[in-house]
């Protein structure tokens, strides 16, 4: 009771008085210096106009941030008057203003490196002689900025003591190994959440957070561990940084709408004080239902929510905050002093003393402070967690008196560098107030939770203690009392009601919400209690969101698309000029040119290339196994009887070119009646291979699923592409001879050259099957079909306009080179001198 009367005493002498020197108490000179940082200001003002390195100003006084720099300053206070810590060493402090930035923080985080009377940092020495102006830093309070700072900080291993930073992060000890705090992570208060909503029965929730470090890390955290316990997530939702920004106030007013359309009773909210606020403020303005919003002491115990008008209206709110004890002392501590920064001898002497201390510092203290009364910051002064702050300058206090190997009586003032501590911050408890705490692996500090309720009566908030937890959750039930018109606790649950071809899909792998998902193509919804979409049989489809399964339709090339009729338009003039060619041929059967290329051949030749091209009808129409292995027999076959008569006509130049000396007693061999011994021992080795390709791998008839979704592909798909190689071959080396043996021929004069069109053709049909190949091995449609007749048709062109229709032209336009001068001995290689010349 004596510091509440106290309290009340100081009220009373202290309002309303001339500006004091309170911002002239944040500095002070000793043996030791700590640094401190602490959120004066709320805004800064011109962050977004700088163009130079200037330094950043805050604006907004922020009253936590006030009473928390207090804390550290009654603390060295207490600890410079003790007798049995640190006797005989006088503890300093340099104390600047963090704001909520993480910049502002640098500025100052940047100052506490230099060193002694100097602006240098002192980052070119060697770092384990190096001293900086702090020995240790105290703060700041953000997970944003800690994590800034404690880089800094963690290079050159000096102390650093947050009160309020608690993102898992932080945690990594590898990472920031000289990074300490006075509180929990956030782990320990989402699991304390988790247990909440699991003793009540929640599991239909929205969770919010706001857009920094802190709100985003707790609420991923969270989001992992509701879905392990059954908890169902109906809205996750982020509050933007900036309100004042049209855009954001959008964005803002659309997780409000967004909690209200997901209908969810209660909100879990990670987030500090002024997005808290913001958040609170626009669902009061848009009228939302009352809702429990459940949060931690980041906003919880804070003045800034509270003090909303109409903030009862929000509904229930309980959080966690962190379980500490007072700080005897402190606001007596506090009432004095706001007594003494009124007197000016007082005051005089803090300036005297700041004056002590280096000269070359950023002016970031607490300009605004001077304005303040007791009575401005009375209500959060019996509120505001100090011990934190206090437990933080007490942990350093005892390493450095344990580095420095202090008695009972007496400290040695021997220079101690600031890394040295860690070893004793790390392995040896410290205590406070007869309390003893030591950090863990994690460099914190696990004392447990309260949770709170905050009960209005009268218009006058309460923080009602309502639970505890530190591994297992305690709660008072009957002391909470909700909004609910029977104070009882709402229900929050999910379900879904899905349309006919929907199932209810598992969200977040948890068993009590559901979205309705449409069942996938292929598949159909069974039964109203189907939890999966069953799949169609292979010869059938469903449409997406389908009830059942359809038959697929057959598809193949028919005889009747405007496709299939054009092929066979073009199938059947290829045909008819083969056959007009071999008319003409015939009727010239005893001319000199139809002799010189081959009589009765030639016209074996048209026959088979009208064969080739007639097989085009294979390849039309619903195929089968029958049909897929004619297709390509009767090609091979077909194509070979044309070509062993160009090998015959080749044999023939080649003798004549090559073997002049030979060609009378071989000539007999690829001329007249014996030549038909070659073509049929062509046509005899091809069909023996045709019978190899149908032993080891023929076409088949192959049903393709996949390439059409609702109908199914009818094509011939090849078993063996070693066999399918084998078929082609004797085609191949005939026509690779031919080609070889004909390119270079050169007629005698003008001539006609028989060579030239072999050349041509055989060039021709290299040309198709290298693109066919290529085509064929990759489509997978009914355009496959249509590749392989276009590829007969444009072979069976190609020779008929390459070897056959210059004949026919000489025979019904040139009748006067269709003489035996022209033919008889008309070929022979061209000589190398002539090619030099003409080269």
């Amino acid at each position: 009771m004596v510091p509440e009367l106290l309290l009340c005493l100081g009220l009373g002498c202290a309002g309303a008085l001339s500006p004091t020197c309170l911002s002239a108490q944040f500095r002070r000179p000793g043996d030791y210096i700590l640094g401190g940082l602490f959120p004066f200001g709320k805004d800064t003002l011109n962050l977004s106009m700088r163009v130079e390195p200037t330094p950043v100003v805050c604006d907004r006084l922020n009253m936590d941030g006030l009473i928390w720099a207090l804390g550290m300053k009654f603390a060295v206070d207490e600890i410079n008057n003790s007798t049995s810590l640190l006797p005989g060493v006088t503890l300093g402090y340099d104390i600047y203003d963090s704001c909520f930035e993480p910049l502002v923080a640098l500025q100052a985080s940047l100052m506490f490196l230099t060193r002694n009377d100097t602006t240098g940092t002192g980052i070119l020495c060697d770092s384990t002689d190096c001293q900086p102006r702090v020995t240790a830093v105290i703060g700041p309070h953000k997970s944003d900025l800690s994590l800034v700072t404690a880089k800094l900080f963690s290079t050159f291993f000096i102390p650093q003591v947050s009160y309020a930073a608690s993102s898992e992060k932080l945690s990594n000890s590898e990472l920031f190994p000289s990074f300490y705090r006075t509180l929990p992570g956030d782990k320990n208060v989402v699991e304390a959440v988790v247990q909440l909503l699991n003793r009540f029965g929640w599991n239909w929730i929205a969770t919010v957070a706001s857009d920094d470090e802190y709100g985003q890390g707790a609420q991923e955290l969270f989001l992992s561990t509701a879905a392990s316990n059954n908890i169902c997530i109906a809205f996750e939702g982020i509050i933007p940084t900036d309100v004042t920004e049209p855009s954001d106030k959008k964005q803002l007013e659309e997780v409000i709408n967004l909690i209200n359309r997901t209908k969810v009773n209660i909100v879990v909210l990670f987030a500090y004080t002024l997005s808290a606020q913001a958040l609170m403020e626009q669902a009061i303005k848009m009228g939302l239902s009352k809702k429990v919003w459940i949060g931690s002491q980041a906003w919880m115990l804070s003045g800034l929510p509270t003090s909303i008008p109409n903030i009862q209206s929000i509904g229930t709110v309980l959080g966690f905050v962190t379980k500490t004890g007072t700080v005897p002392g402190f606001q007596k501590y506090v009432a004095d002093l706001f007594t003494s920064v009124q007197q000016d001898e007082f005051c005089q002497q803090s300036r005297e003393l700041n004056q002590l201390m280096s000269t070359n510092v950023l002016d970031l203290q607490c300009q605004e402070c001077d304005n303040i009364s007791l009575g401005d910051i009375s209500f959060l002064l019996s509120i505001t967690q100090v011990q934190p702050v206090h437990m933080a300058v007490y942990s350093v206090a005892y390493a450095l008196h344990r580095a420095l190997g202090c008695t009972s009586k007496a400290c040695p003032k021997t220079p101690i560098r600031s890394w040295q501590l860690l070893y004793y911050m790390d392995a040896l408890p410290f205590e406070v107030n007869g309390q003893s705490y030591r950090f863990d692996q994690s460099h914190s500090t696990n004392t447990g939770y309260k949770l709170i309720l905050w009960s209005w009566k009268n218009g006058i908030l309460t923080y009602l203690p309502v639970g505890d937890y530190k591994e297992s959750l305690h709660i008072e039930e009957p002391q909470i009392q909700f909004h609910t018109p029977d104070q009882k606790a709402p229900t929050s649950e999910c379900f879904r009601h899905c349309k006919p071809g929907q199932i209810r899909r598992v969200k977040g792998f948890n068993l009590c919400c559901y979205d309705c998902t449409d069942c996938a193509e292929n598949t159909f919804w069974n039964s109203p209690d189907s939890s999966t979409c069953t799949p169609c049989l292979q010869q059938q489809w469903a449409p997406p969101q389908s009830t059942q399964c359809y038959e697929r339709r057959e598809r193949f090339l028919f005889w009747d698309e405007p496709l299939t009729i054009a092929l066979l338009v073009l199938m059947s003039i290829t045909i008819l000029l083969t056959c007009l060619t071999a008319l003409l041929l015939l009727r010239n059967l005893q001319t000199p040119l139809v002799q010189a290329a081959g009589a009765e051949r030639s016209l074996f030749a048209l026959l088979c290339l009208a064969l080739l091209s007639l097989s085009c009808c294979l390849y039309v129409g619903k195929p089968s196994d029958t049909h897929c292995a004619m297709q390509e027999v009767v090609h091979a076959l077909c194509l070979n009887g044309c070509f062993s008569t160009f090998f015959i006509k080749t044999l023939e130049i080649t003798l004549l070119t090559e073997f002049p000396s030979y060609a009378p007693s071989l000539l007999r061999w690829v001329t007249h009646r014996r030549s038909w011994l070659l073509v049929a021992l062509c046509l005899l080795v091809q069909g023996l291979l045709c019978l190899c390709h149908l032993y080891l791998g023929p076409a088949y008839l192959g049903p393709d699923y996949k390439s059409l979704p609702t109908e199914v592909l009818l094509v011939c798909s090849t078993k063996s592409w070693a066999a399918y190689a084998l078929l082609h071959s004797l085609n191949g080396c005939l026509a690779l001879l031919c080609f070889l043996g004909t390119f270079m021929v050169q007629t005698l004069g003008k001539k006609y050259n028989l060579a030239r069109g072999i050349t041509f053709a055989i060039l021709i049909y290299f040309v198709v099957w290298i693109f066919f190949v290529a085509i064929f091995a990759t489509l997978g449609t009914v355009l496959r079909p249509v590749s392989q007749i276009a590829t007969i048709l444009i072979i069976s062109l190609g020779i008929l306009v390459t070897n056959y229709a210059p004949k026919c032209y000489i025979i019904l336009f040139k009748p006067e080179m269709n003489t035996v001068d022209c033919f008889q001995n008309s070929i022979q290689e061209e000589p190398e001198e002539d090619s030099a010349n003409k080269q």
